[in-house]
């Protein structure tokens, strides 16, 4: 994929992004800490790093975080860490720059092989990578009503239920270890968040003005008196050969 998917354009809009998406838990995060070994004296890059949702969250390892993000909007959010323009396909880091890549709630936009094998190059001989996702947890009916509201409008769209992440590390043949691990998370909210949370997302966010006002209304029909947003976390784990 030499440029960005033309629906990434939604995302310009970082300002409601930094709004209504939710953070990742803490257990998650102490384990990307711990098994990728965060600590001072190492690096790690977030790649596709947004506005920092999980950028902000690796600072407290003491390790140094580089942030990597195509989309100068959400890259002017980035604060506190280097934050270079850039794509997966084409990381602007050298050889074995860092020990360590995170990659929050993006990965299903990248193609596959020209950003393994840029994690790879980038990775020192001992580095581990870290994929997470925040998923809708389907219990919730406020979940299952907004996916009603949502899938109806995603097309073609990269989203990650689309591939096997854990195999997709295996079968690659450059990370070996590879492995999932869940984790419940709640995101507090209020009807707003809601709604933001859905015009967040990439499809609904580059939708024409008419579709996204017909979101909005029933987004806000269903989320009326919500409090919180229940999801299941998936982290994913490689360690390079």
């Amino acid at each position: 994929m030499s440029e960005l998917h033309p629906q990434t354009r939604g995302f310009a809009d970082a300002d409601r992004y930094e709004r209504g998406r939710p953070d990742y838990p803490a257990a998650a995060i102490a384990t990307i800490v711990s098994e990728l070994d965060l600590r001072p004296g190492r690096t790690v890059l977030d790649l596709a790093a947004g506005t920092g949702k999980l950028t902000r969250l690796l600072v407290p390892s003491g390790a140094n975080v580089v942030a990597v993000e195509p989309i100068r909007e959400m890259r002017d959010k980035l604060e506190g860490v280097v934050a270079l323009a850039g794509r997966a396909e084409r990381i602007p880091l050298t050889d074995g720059f860092v020990d360590a890549v995170t990659v929050g709630t993006a990965f299903h936009w990248f193609d596959v092989d020209a950003a393994l094998a840029e994690i790879d190059r980038v990775l020192t001989p001992d580095g581990g990578v870290a994929l997470i996702w925040n998923t809708r947890d389907e219990r919730s009916p406020l979940h299952r009503a907004l996916t009603d509201i949502i899938d109806p409008l995603g097309g073609d769209t990269p989203r990650r239920q689309h591939r096997s992440w854990k195999t997709l590390l295996a079968d690659s043949g450059r990370f070996a270890r590879t492995r999932r691990v869940l984790f419940e998370h709640v995101q507090p909210v209020d009807e707003q968040t809601v709604v933001d949370r859905v015009l967040s997302i990439s499809f609904i966010a580059s939708a024409e003005p008419d579709v996204r006002a017909d979101v909005e209304r029933q987004v806000r029909k269903v989320a009326r008196g919500a409090t919180e947003l229940p999801y299941m976390t998936e982290l994913y784990l490689g360690f390079k050969r």
